[in-house]
């Protein structure tokens, strides 16, 4: 653990876990901000709106909660950090069948 102005940080795996979801919020705002440009005419209404909230908010949520671990997951115990493990491979699931299935139906 290295302790610089009152900012803990250690390299485990909240630690890493955080690093990804920072990541991962970055690349997701990118490509869904991409998907939407290319064909988001094709959504209407409600559709649209649901899916700007989405873009909205997923990556400032991501980022936090990435920001958090990285600084802060020293500090969980092992069933904690097994518990963001766990829900970084539901988020990573999640992620790459929003990819496929946008794969799929574009020509559609």
């Amino acid at each position: 653990m290295l302790s610089f102005a009152q900012v803990n940080f250690g390299l485990n795996l909240a630690g890493l876990i955080g690093i990804i979801y920072v990541l991962l919020a970055i690349v997701y705002f990118i490509l869904t901000i991409a998907w939407l440009a290319r064909r988001g005419n094709r959504l209407t209404g409600w559709a649209l709106a649901l899916y700007i909230i989405q873009v909205v908010f997923t990556p400032i949520i991501m980022l936090l909660c990435g920001i958090l671990l990285f600084f802060q997951g020293w500090r969980l115990d092992p069933i904690l950090q097994f518990e963001q493990f766990l829900l970084l491979l539901l988020i990573l699931y999640f992620t790459i069948k929003d990819i496929v299935i946008n794969a799929v139906y574009r020509d559609r």
